[in-house]
């Protein structure tokens, strides 16, 4: 198969899996390389995500690693399996990498974990204030990008609809509920759609209001995204520089720690819902 030149943040994820189980186990890439009948430099583009790895090579490699975690190897064989082609790959030409691996992360996600200081989490935006937040990025996007994004951004909304949807808990401050992106109207409307989507069976919505006082993080949007195993963890922050994805196992336990504080201050998902009511009776 030849060599990928641009690996998915999935596909390197696989890969930095199969490194770190390969050194783990104190195995020689070059061991490694004869154990599953392939040149050295091909460990190399494996474990970087440039080259795919076989699910039968990869169950190889975890009986000479030692790997007993049986839930862990078939979660990554199932990552190593062909690549069935999501709907995001419609935008692989036009829009950057880092939206379509957000995508991926969410699809393949079985609960979500966000926390949003200033902005409405995006899979719960309307598409009013979506635009709205589009058109404030640095540079200015044409209006032929924000409408690519924009419809990007419809259909990943889409992952939290039917019955394999994930659980999914957004976070939102009251600072963010009270931002006006497009005007009152847009804001009421917004407002509204949250209760909308709240009272849907895997979607729980939670409010920190300003009076709650501190919470640790840098005030930065936070996506958890839960794999198949607790190894297979994701956590993605947004900048304005792009997309960060963290998977270290110290990252993610600071991460669990922080959303488990901001959980413990905020209302219940009920005092939630009548807070968000009171702001949009302001508008």
């Amino acid at each position: 198969m030849a060599a990928r030149t641009s690996p998915t943040e999935r596909q390197k994820r696989l890969g930095a899996e199969v490194r770190k189980m390969r050194t783990s186990a104190g195995v020689m890439a070059e061991v490694a390389a004869g154990l599953l009948g392939v040149d050295r430099g091909k460990i190399s583009n494996i474990e970087s995500g440039f080259r795919a790895i076989s699910p039968d090579r990869l169950r190889t490699l975890a009986v000479n690693c030692g790997c007993t975690d049986e839930s862990y190897v078939d979660a990554l064989v199932e990552m190593a399996q062909p690549r069935r082609r999501g709907w995001w790959e419609r935008y692989r030409p036009v829009l950057p990498q880092g939206l379509l691996d957000i995508a991926e992360l969410e699809a393949c996600s079985v609960r979500m974990r966000v926390a949003y200081s200033m902005h409405m989490p995006g899979l719960l935006q309307t598409s009013d204030h979506a635009l709205a937040v589009f058109r404030v990025v640095v540079p200015q996007l044409p209006e032929h990008e924000v409408a690519l994004r924009l419809a990007h951004r419809v259909e990943r909304q889409h992952v939290l609809d039917g019955d394999t949807a994930p659980v999914y808990t957004g976070i939102v401050h009251e600072a963010a509920l009270r931002m006006q992106f497009g005007g009152r109207a847009v804001a009421r409307a917004q407002l509204d759609h949250l209760l909308k989507k709240s009272e849907q069976e895997k979607i729980t919505l939670l409010v920190i209001p300003f009076e709650a006082g501190a919470f640790p993080g840098a005030g930065q949007t936070v996506l958890y995204a839960e794999g198949q195993v607790p190894q297979l963890d994701t956590v993605q922050i947004d900048n304005s520089h792009g997309p960060d994805f963290l998977h270290a196992e110290a990252q993610l336990a600071k991460y669990r720690a922080h959303l488990d504080w901001m959980e413990d201050i905020a209302l219940s998902p009920e005092d939630s819902r009548d807070f968000i009511h009171a702001i949009a009776r302001q508008l």
